[in-house]
């Protein structure tokens, strides 16, 4: 059998990356029967049916790292959570939502901050250091100039990545900085849903480079955090772990506790932002309320 990588689903029949070239292939019936459906970033292995054609059919879903509801894909790798500085303002607390819930699949996040051409106070400074200090990558970018394309481009290199963020902050103006040929296509495929009667469709994996691929996909559409558990919020604020071992009593909710017996509380303003520790309350909060409705 031969091993690839589902990189797009269309009427029944998966399209299939292996070494050897892109094959379509059905998928075998026992996958339905189990109640399993093959996903865009599938690991799978094929058994090759017409090498000519490339045909073949999928015989093996490798198990998932991960799998993404919406947008649908699975064994993504990373988020890049694209946030402009202005234009529309910068928003922390939908940043903040957006990074709880790529820590909460376990995927590597690079934070990018783009149209730092139009913003002439340069708050995009403040923006990078607060992220920074949390513990994130932070690109500055500017797509409309190229400013941090290759920089930006290294951190996608080998990895499957899933654009997030806001309408408006430049998510395809950035796709086409990285990859002409990508941000192509992708204008082309919304093109062609345009004209179409059917504006709903999976998710593709767009290929920037082998082994390199892009969803091609509005990203997180929801930030519905009712998935979450609120103690383990926590969790997904990582400039928050060397200090939980600090707090003096176990399920400490770093809440109405004094900083005497919170390790959290005890290290606001000084390595945990005020800003972000507020927000944390905020969702924890959230969740609470959620939970009683």
């Amino acid at each position: 059998m031969l091993k690839g990588t589902i990189i797009k689903g269309i009427g029944g029949f998966y399209y299939i990356s292996t070494e050897n070239g892109v094959y379509e292939c059905r998928a075998r019936g026992k996958f339905r029967k189990e109640g399993i459906k093959p996903t865009v970033g599938d690991i799978v292995n094929i058994s090759v049916l017409d090498e000519k054609n490339k045909k073949g059919s999928l015989d093996v879903i490798e198990p998932r790292r991960n799998c993404l509801i919406r947008p649908r894909a699975a064994n993504i790798d990373q988020a890049v959570i694209v946030f402009a500085s202005v234009s529309p303002d910068f928003n922390e607390d939908i940043m903040d939502r957006f990074i709880v819930l790529a820590e909460q699949q376990k995927l590597d996040i690079v934070i990018c901050i783009n149209k730092t051409d139009i913003d002439s106070e340069e708050k995009y400074k403040k923006i990078c250091d607060m992220y920074s200090k949390a513990g994130f990558e932070v690109i500055p970018v500017s797509a409309a100039e190229k400013r941090g394309r290759e920089e930006l481009y290294n951190k996608l290199k080998g990895k499957i990545s899933v654009l997030a963020g806001p309408s408006g902050v430049g998510k395809s103006s950035i796709l086409n900085m990285i990859s002409p040929e990508a941000g192509a296509k992708v204008g082309e495929i919304s093109k062609k849903i345009e004209r179409g009667k059917h504006t709903t469709r999976q998710s593709e994996l767009i290929e920037l480079e082998p082994g390199t691929y892009i969803v091609d996909s509005p990203g997180f559409t929801s930030l519905d955090m009712r998935g979450i558990e609120p103690e383990d919020l926590q969790y997904y604020f990582r400039e928050f772990e060397p200090y939980l071992d600090d707090c003096r009593y176990a399920g400490c909710k770093h809440l109405n506790e004094s900083p005497d017996y919170c390790g959290i509380k005890a290290q606001l303003g000084i390595n945990i932002s005020e800003e972000r520790y507020a927000r944390y309350r905020d969702i924890y909060n959230e969740i609470l309320e959620e939970r009683k409705r």
